[in-house]
């Protein structure tokens, strides 16, 4: 095993010393190792069983709070520990090897915290970094709508109401995290303020919404074969009255321009911790209790050479998949300091996503097969993997991110910042 340099905190290796040990200096390392304690111990072992039963991961998020986990992301005027883009899809990956529906989910609140604190106004920066930060606050998402394409949206509709407020109605799909989450951001539109100033953008907002709101409903009617945890359900507004200091979004306020690059690079991370979470178990699961095949003529399945091959090529695409990812938050911090363009980023998390999904699809399709038929019990749940992975790999087509980059290298093309490039 890999010795972590001796300054700072080490983590473990994600995969002997194909993935060796990171260290972490500062405050961030001791959260993060509390982290990791908290994953080996009590989020990994008990995910097939969530798997198995579907609903909000209510155990294991309160496990993470307790760690000092959702701070990470905030900024560090703010009173978080302002973590870089690159440290947090290195969380996103761990806790996707445990549990990747509980990675899904965090992600959610760490790119909205880093979008939030770029545009939001001094006087709700403020309140919601006391949630977070001494509350233990965790945020859900409830942004998409069930339009004619996938980029369809104000169809949530927000009127002014008594001064200072607005009620908003409509209904959400796709709400990861929202169901359990303390605090709900619902993106909706104004259309009353929208014509008064002859601006579409000046009629959106940012509503963040306490879970308990009156008429802020969630029908936990997510039934997909993978991600099953993430309950990421519909989500109906029915006049959810809403105080407008708790609106993120200013009028005026600049947009960051790489919040979907940003989200790409997650997914990336998650699907390539799905991958090592699968490799690791049949890495575990081989040397104990596969067969050796009779023709190999040894003595256990893992002296079979074409099973240390298939396994070495899964993990020779998944280091593959963990160094684009990397770049790709180095890449992004890269850009929020002002040395890269954003196209440059943009090319890092395309390809990072293209190689992740490949290499995740690959590791939960295949790997399983050097474990035999024992390991198709159900016991095992070595199946999980793959429809997470499947299911993950489809929130928007990896096809469009290999023609965007094929685009870029014959033309010089760059993506116009948009939801999903």
């Amino acid at each position: 095993m890999t010795t972590a340099p001796a300054e700072g905190h080490a983590l473990p290796p994600l995969l002997r010393d194909l993935f060796p040990a990171r260290s972490v200096p500062g405050p961030a390392g001791e959260v993060l190792l509390h982290v990791q304690h908290v994953l080996d111990t009590e989020v990994a072992p008990t995910a097939a069983q969530r798997d198995r039963t579907g609903g909000y991961p209510h155990q294991a998020i309160a496990a993470l709070k307790r760690t000092g986990i959702l701070a990470l992301a905030v900024p560090r005027e703010w009173g978080g520990m302002g973590i870089a883009q690159e440290l947090s899809l290195e969380i996103m990956l761990r806790i996707a090897m445990a549990d990747p529906a509980v990675a899904q989910i965090y992600k959610v609140h760490d790119d909205l915290l880093r979008e939030i604190f770029v545009y939001a106004p001094a006087a709700f920066c403020g309140p919601l970094a006391r949630r977070v930060v001494d509350g233990h606050a965790i945020l859900g998402m409830a942004v998409a709508e069930n339009g004619r394409t996938a980029d369809s949206f104000l169809q949530t509709l927000a009127r002014p109401g008594p001064e200072g407020t607005h009620f908003i109605s409509g209904r959400k799909i796709y709400a990861t995290g929202a169901s359990g989450a303390d605090l709900v951001a619902v993106s909706s539109f104004d259309p009353v303020r929208a014509q008064q100033t002859g601006s579409i953008r000046d009629g959106v907002r940012m509503d963040i919404i306490p879970h308990d709101t009156a008429g802020l409903v969630f029908h936990h009617d997510w039934n997909r074969m993978g991600q099953r945890a993430t309950d990421s359900g519909t989500v109906t507004l029915e006049d959810v009255q809403v105080d407008d200091r708790w609106n993120a979004l200013s009028p005026d306020a600049p947009l960051p321009q790489h919040v979907s690059l940003r989200f790409q690079a997650g997914f990336s991370a998650i699907l390539t911790g799905i991958g090592i979470g699968a490799l690791r178990a049949v890495c575990a699961f081989v040397p104990q209790r596969a067969r050796p095949w009779g023709t190999a003529g040894v003595d256990s399945a893992d002296q079979d050479p074409y099973v240390r091959r298939l396994l070495g090529e899964i993990g020779a695409d998944l280091f593959g998949a963990y160094c684009s990812v990397m770049q790709a938050g180095r890449m992004l911090d890269g850009y929020e300091q002002g040395h890269v363009t954003r196209n440059a980023v943009a090319m890092a998390a395309s390809a990072a996503r293209s190689v992740a999904t490949r290499a995740a699809l690959r590791a939960a399709g295949d790997a399983p097969a050097a474990a035999g038929a024992r390991g198709t019990d159900a016991v095992n749940g070595l199946d999980r993997y793959w429809r997470d992975a499947r299911t993950l790999s489809l929130h928007d087509p990896v096809d469009w991110k290999n023609a965007e980059i094929g685009r870029h290298l014959l033309t010089g093309w760059a993506p116009e910042p948009g939801l999903y490039q």
